[in-house]
């Protein structure tokens, strides 16, 4: 029997139970909304991808609730931020903030231990981290079996000798814009490199004189002597007009095959009806020659009003590109918005559809288009429906997993994963991840020595994989 005294103690015993019960289920709906809407950019960990980090602190438009509140709902148009006040309510909103902000507290400093050896349906593989410590590394090309080439995002070329990080970056590459996803993304290693020691270059340039400066993917080329950036060349660079305020969607892959022709790529940079225009570089694969000429057999050659070096069109933001050792196709990976990550076998003058068809929706959770195909639009190999973010692809041609060969390695942001894709006769039979829960991974790279690098941009690491003999 409850007496008067027990009475205020039981009142404040069930206030705080009500309390914690509600405050729990806030927490449960912001992470549920999060998920739905905001990690695809921001990252399952909120500590950042495509878009900034919510983790650290550091809120570049305002950090009180008010601000936070109101670019949730109105967007960021200039970052490429949709605004979610036609799909999400205020009391939503503040479901997920209240998440955010709980979940930046949640987390702490901790060694995180992973297995070293891993098994897959055809290995056990031995993982190695060969260099940490960089900043948001973005691609890696080899010029020799001792010697690597990594970028980083800010704006840094950096050499890994004999399995050492050099202290010193090489000096004199240009100035990149490193603002939201721009900044030094993509190296190539030419593959004369030996006779003519050119390694090429793409990244966010920026045109001077604006308080918020418009930039454009460049495509440049030079070499390294004595840890020197010299010899540079300029082989893309769009016209001015072109440039944008946006800070998403470069493109920015770079890749030869067989006959010494160079692709890259280009994002529509958030303009989605860009990518169907053939007079702007948005949304498109182009093809060159390695000194920036252009081939004359180029689909668009001889169009008026098109760029000549056009060679594909309707891509939303090809991250991914390589060639198949085989039959010399090239292949590309692209970001779908929420849903609708793309693998495309790349075909003179092929357009790939967006944003007129599309297997995604847009991240403020509106219908793009009702279209996933169209007469005179070209359908993916495969795609992926979540989106696994998908980024640096290379296809397998060495002697240590022979039963991968010519298969497809690919890396996933979101979920933090590389995969390796069968291919066959231009048809995916088999998708099978082999790596999860590593960081972020940026780009993949079958290495002169047969060995699969992974880089990884969130923590900044190069791992090496082999198979346990």
């Amino acid at each position: 029997m409850i007496n008067a005294r027990q009475t205020p103690i039981i009142i404040i015993f069930i206030f705080i139970f009500v309390i914690n019960a509600c405050g729990s289920q806030a927490y449960s709906k912001g992470e549920t909304l999060y998920g739905e809407y905001c990690e695809t950019c921001h990252n399952v960990k909120i500590e950042g991808g495509m878009a900034q980090s919510l983790m650290d602190g550091i809120w570049q438009f305002g950090s009180e609730q008010g601000y936070i509140f109101r670019n949730i709902k109105f967007g960021i148009t200039q970052r490429g931020m949709p605004g979610f006040g036609d799909v999400l309510s205020d009391e939503e909103i503040n479901a997920i903030i209240a998440y955010i902000n709980q979940k930046a507290k949640n987390i702490t400093q901790t060694v995180v231990l992973h297995d070293t050896i891993i098994q897959t349906l055809d290995y056990h593989i031995r993982i190695e981290t060969i260099v940490d410590n960089l900043e948001i590394p973005w691609a890696i090309d080899f010029t020799d079996n001792q010697t690597i080439l990594v970028t980083e995002k800010p704006g840094r070329l950096r050499l890994i000798k004999n399995g050492v990080l050099q202290p010193e970056s090489v000096e004199g590459i240009p100035e990149v814009l490193n603002e939201g996803q721009g900044g030094l993304m993509d190296v190539t290693v030419d593959p004369q490199y030996s006779e003519n020691g050119w390694i090429y270059l793409a990244y966010s340039h920026a045109l001077p004189g604006n308080d918020r400066p418009v930039a454009m993917t460049r495509i440049i080329r030079g070499r390294i002597n004595n840890n020197k950036w010299v010899d540079q060349q300029v082989l893309f660079e769009g016209d001015h007009t072109f440039y944008q305020t946006t800070r998403h969607h470069y493109g920015c892959r770079i890749v030869f095959d067989k006959k010494g022709y160079l692709y890259f790529s280009v994002g529509e940079r958030g303009f989605g009806q860009l990518a169907q225009d053939l007079s702007r570089p948005n949304g498109k694969i182009h093809r060159i020659f390695p000194d920036g000429s252009i081939p004359k057999d180029n689909p668009f050659y001889n169009q008026p009003g098109a760029l000549k070096t056009v060679y594909t069109y309707g891509d939303r933001n090809p991250q991914g590109m390589a060639v198949h050792p085989e039959t010399d196709k090239v292949w590309i990976t692209e970001h779908g918005p929420m849903g609708g990550d793309e693998l495309n076998l790349v075909g003179a003058g092929n357009n790939y559809g967006w944003p007129v068809v599309t297997y995604g929706i847009n991240y403020d959770g509106r219908i793009i288009s009702e279209l996933t195909k169209k007469e005179g639009m070209t359908l993916p190999v495969f795609y992926w429906r979540p989106s696994i973010a998908v980024c640096g692809i290379d296809f397998y041609r060495g002697d240590l997993f022979k039963r991968w060969q010519n298969d497809l390695i690919l890396g996933a942001l979101k979920y933090e994963e590389v995969r390796i894709l069968d291919i066959e006769e231009d048809r995916v039979l088999h998708e099978e991840i082999i790596l999860k829960n590593w960081g972020r991974v940026r780009d993949v790279a079958c290495g002169p020595d047969g060995a699969i690098y992974v880089v990884l941009n969130k923590p900044g690491k190069v791992l090496r994989m082999t198979p346990v003999e």
